[in-house]
């Protein structure tokens, strides 16, 4: 027999038992391990480690090179600002990182997140990604990483087909040399069709070549030829070769001063200055000096969206190459946003992990996260010495890279997984999709998030519950089997279920709830309940509470002591049935079975 005291106690978590384990730990050498990673696989660094670092972080140097002079204009900003954004996170995450592969700079989706706040002013973007650093650090030691886990796959999946649609769609004009400030996937699709006659053969022949090239280039690393170790590197360095032929082709083909092709313009010579993000700026237009709370007014929803997005993209691209290894999201989340913070003060704009630029980092083969040092090192000497060089980068070799890096953007492995797997969670993906692409990404990624929330609140409104008949001696029992646990939303739908059902079926003598499955339950079922017993009893009916787990059971019998008796425990539905009847003339609360 089960001690039914048990019943009447609540398990109330031990406070103080936790944080004494926590204070005992928070000197111990693991802890240091897991908030400075770098104590732990520094001290395990070998040698023969170190060529390989430095070849990969080699390669993805000359892919975040031009990539973050493309990401640069995506924001409108400066291309300069792509760079201030690009070395700081590689040295700040060899410290904090848990993940060897990853790589932390501008992405496409992060640059197109901050575009509508920018509007030019490079001070927003700076202090965005100062109060998004400061955000996602906060999260981290609060653990709350587990937040992320409330956004299906489905919905991450559409909200990154959107992004690639939106940001490819914007570089189409500049692709073929059309001049445009088109914001948005339906503003640039009128102005292309409204100015094609504007495109520039020059262009359109340099853009469309570049991005057939690089598709092409992307393959080679998978061609079985002798020398495949160098074409994989070649493949791997494919966005520099593409940026290096552009500038060749716009410098040969000069006359007369006259460039050939749209370039990207002067980039601003020398390292960026250390200095404090911006709390306060000039209005472009009036001349007025706006204050640091007029500028958190101005970006608004970013402040939710950007620390978001860019947790979210940072975490699934350590998910993705973590390689069997839990990946600690918390402090992911601490290097993110210490790494946002330190980039602020060297002028950059949010930043994140890169999926492109860590499979490159992956397919390279580092070992440790020392290769981002390597990585960063090169955006320096770019900085400091070939900024003149890439003045002559034509846009159409970005928009070309930009887009190209959008095709493999797009997870279409895992639509086609959703679609054999549940082609109901086709529609949160699709949801997310258009709403992104029609209207913002940030207001997308909430209408998916809470469209996809509504199938869950739906399932929870209705129990999994199993009625049988069952007869035992002559007498019909009704047996509510519940296969999971009772929620406050699924209480009124329980009680009209077995009530509706019991009327139905005249002369029902006994209802029994199985509830074996069911780990808790709130007040809110508890007072349902309470009330179907009193609504069965009119009927001349019973209600019995069988093999509930005890903290279940205890919130009813806390709730009211009188009702503690309709909780039994037995084997078996014989064994219960048997010992009611042997009961029966003894207990006023059961129905009298043998009537």
């Amino acid at each position: 027999m089960r001690d039914s005291e048990d019943l009447y106690r609540e398990r109330l978590p031990d406070v103080c038992g936790a944080v004494g384990s926590k204070a005992r730990n928070c000197c111990s050498m693991r802890t240091l391990h897991r908030y400075l990673p770098v104590t732990d696989w520094l001290s395990k660094y070998q040698w023969n480690f170190l060529p390989m670092d430095l070849v990969a972080g080699l390669t993805v140097g000359l892919t975040a090179v031009p990539q973050a002079i493309a990401y640069g204009a995506v924001a409108n900003l400066p291309p300069a600002y792509g760079l201030y954004s690009a070395f700081m996170g590689g040295f700040v995450y060899i410290l904090l990182g848990t993940c060897k592969d990853i790589t932390v700079g501008p992405t496409a989706i992060m640059a197109l997140m901050v575009r509508p706040y920018v509007d030019g002013n490079p001070a927003y973007a700076i202090l965005l990604c100062f109060l998004s650093g400061c955000i996602i650090t906060i999260m981290g030691l609060l653990n709350l990483g587990v937040l992320m886990r409330f956004i299906s796959v489905p919905v991450t999946t559409g909200f990154t087909m959107a992004a690639a649609i939106t940001i490819a769609t914007g570089q189409v004009n500049s692709l073929l040399g059309i001049s445009s400030s088109a914001n948005g996937f339906l503003d640039c699709w009128i102005h292309f069709f409204g100015h094609i006659t504007e495109t520039r053969r020059n262009d359109a022949i340099l853009g469309c070549s570049t991005l057939v090239l690089l598709l092409l280039m992307r393959q080679l690393k998978d061609l079985p030829f002798r020398f495949g170790g160098i074409l994989k590197y070649i493949s791997l360095s494919r966005n520099a070769v593409a940026v290096l032929v552009g500038i060749l082709l716009c410098y040969l083909l000069k006359k007369d001063g006259n460039l050939p092709f749209i370039v990207s313009g002067s980039i601003t010579p020398g390292l960026p200055p250390f200095r404090p993000p911006p709390f306060h700026t000039v209005d472009a237009d009036t001349g007025e000096v706006i204050n640091f709370g007029g500028m958190v007014s101005n970006v608004g929803s970013a402040l939710v969206s950007i620390p978001l997005l860019s947790i979210l993209e940072s975490i699934a691209v350590a998910k993705a190459f973590s390689k069997g290894k839990i990946v600690d999201a918390s402090q992911e989340m601490i290097a993110l946003g210490i790494c946002n913070v330190l980039s602020s003060f060297f002028s950059s704009m949010p930043i994140t992990g890169s999926f492109t630029r860590t499979a490159i980092n992956n397919a390279s083969g580092v070992k440790t996260p020392l290769g981002g040092a390597v990585t960063g090192a090169l955006v320096l000497m770019t900085l400091a010495f070939l900024t003149s060089t890439f003045a002559y980068i034509p846009k159409a070799t970005l928009a070309a890279i930009i887009i190209a890096a959008m095709f493999f953007m797009v997870e279409y492995e895992t639509i086609g997984e959703i679609w054999r797997a549940k082609k109901r969670d086709m529609l949160p993906f699709l949801v997310t999709v258009f709403c992104c692409v029609f209207w913002t990404l940030e207001y997308g990624m909430v209408v998916g998030i809470i469209f996809n929330a509504l199938f869950l609140l739906y399932k929870s409104m209705k129990p999994q519950c199993n009625l049988e008949i069952q007869k035992f001696n002559g007498i019909e029992v009704t047996i509510a089997d519940l296969k999971a646990s009772v929620d406050y939303s699924a209480a009124e739908c329980l009680k009209m279920t077995i009530l509706s059902h019991v009327t139905d079926r005249n002369g029902n003598t006994l209802v029994v709830i199985k509830g074996q499955e069911i780990a808790s339950i709130d007040t809110t079922v508890a007072l349902n309940l309470k009330s179907l017993r009193e609504d069965l009893a009119l009927l001349q009916c019973e209600l019995l509470c069988w093999n509930w787990s005890i903290p279940a059971a205890g919130v009813i019998c806390r709730m009211d002591t009188n009702l503690r008796s309709m909780f039994k425990f037995s084997e078996s539905f014989s064994d219960l049935m048997q010992t009611m009847t042997s009961k029966a003339d003894d207990s006023c609360t059961f129905v009298n079975l043998n009537q």
